[in-house]
């Protein structure tokens, strides 16, 4: 299981997706779920599935994210996001490598490896009491911290190189253009260098 903690456009899913395509699970799926934007209400469903009539509109039996990524990763986006009342139950499934789908009572083996990822400092939530101490250990086996932008920006010039091959442009970048590049303070890390 690790952790990547990172501020918001550092590259925190192209290091869980390096993760995933370096492991022997690379043949596996690779499914992301993003903890902040999934709607309170479904959380538990789309995490853990759920079985036809176990709630108003569940027409059909439904594997959730844990399910999916059987074989495989499943990358806990913002994890820091997720609601304190839901932490127990994912920290069970985590621990016990087992999920129940909503509505049925048998648990369902799950072989997936866990990267969870945040642009919180989830010690601070800990000491806060707005994430459980726990689920913050298990969920740091391993962490990978990425740096801003700001604090690397020897990094620049390899980036503006790597940005333009992906969109196929041979543009050349004066050196006046790439000092002001590597004199910006990037609040919006790769992500803003890239747009």
């Amino acid at each position: 299981t690790v952790l990547v903690q990172g501020e918001s456009g550092t590259g925190k899913e192209l290091a869980a997706r390096a993760l995933h395509a370096s492991s022997p699970r690379r043949d596996g799926p690779y499914v992301v779920f993003d903890c902040g934007a999934a709607a309170p209400t479904l959380l538990e469903s789309q995490l853990f599935g759920h079985a036809r009539g176990s709630f108003t509109g569940a027409t059909e039996d439904r594997a959730g994210v844990f399910e999916s990524a059987d074989k495989g990763t499943l990358v806990l986006d913002e994890i820091g996001e997720l609601p304190l009342e839901l932490q127990p139950k994912l920290l069970r499934a985590i621990e016990q490598r087992t999920v129940t789908r909503l509505g049925e009572a048998k648990p369902r083996a799950i072989d997936a490896r866990f990267v969870a990822s945040t642009n919180r400092n989830l010690q601070e939530a800990v000491r806060a009491g707005r994430f459980r101490e726990d689920l913050y250990f298990r969920l740091c086996v391993l962490t990978v911290k990425l740096p801003p932008l700001r604090e690397r920006t020897e990094e620049i010039p390899r980036l503006v190189a790597a940005v333009l091959a992906s969109l196929a442009v041979e543009v050349e970048v004066s050196p006046s253009a790439m000092a002001a590049l590597m004199s910006y303070r990037w609040p919006g890390n790769v992500r803003e260098l890239r747009n």
